[in-house]
């Protein structure tokens, strides 16, 4: 089923603003995921790359700091700013 935004889609929006981090990360995880698994099996099968290991730890380590990136943009909700506010 694909992702659907019901709002407005007003960029000004912090809700929509995370959504669309949320799609981005989910873009930039697949995109690794597709990669990685096809040139380590490239790797594997006939082709000996061993520089491999820190191409993929490079782009998972830019995968975590996307990760904290979009979870630290995350916005509050109004709840929490009244809570916080008290």
């Amino acid at each position: 089923m694909p992702i659907r935004w019901y709002g407005t889609g007003d960029k000004t929006d912090p809700v929509y603003l995370h959504f669309s981090r949320i799609v981005n990360f989910t873009i930039h995880f697949m995109a690794f995921a597709a990669v990685n698994s096809g040139l380590w099996l490239v790797e594997k099968i006939k082709h000996q790359w061993p520089e491999l290991h820190y191409f993929t730890g490079f782009w998972l380590a830019m995968l975590l700091f996307h990760l904290i990136f979009v979870i630290s943009k995350k916005p509050t909700s109004d709840n929490e700013a009244l809570a916080k506010e008290k």
